[in-house]
């Protein structure tokens, strides 16, 4: 599907999709009455927003695991915690 942006690429660029990914773009193109180039544009500059904020926190958690102020747990002491505190929610819940 040849995707253009005037503004960014003075020529096409061509991008390739699994048939049921493109059935989806053009689903969602059709029902928000948009291209499927915005709808592309969109979803990228969101995913890359995502992204940088991913990268941001996780750089922020290295930072305090290094500096000290946060100290690491292992997996199985985590795992632990989230499990307890998934019983405890449930047992209120009740």
């Amino acid at each position: 599907m040849p995707l253009a942006s005037s503004l960014l690429y003075p020529e096409a660029m061509e991008v390739h999709f699994a048939p049921d990914v493109e059935k989806k773009l053009n689903d969602l193109a059709a029902q928000s009455g948009r291209g499927t180039d915005e709808v592309l544009q969109d979803a990228l500059a969101g995913y890359f927003d995502e992204l940088v904020e991913t990268w941001d926190m996780l750089n922020s958690r290295y930072d305090d695991l290094k500096s000290g102020t946060v100290k690491p747990i292992d997996g199985e002491e985590a795992f632990a915690r989230l499990k307890a505190k998934t019983e405890a929610q449930r047992n209120r819940s009740e």
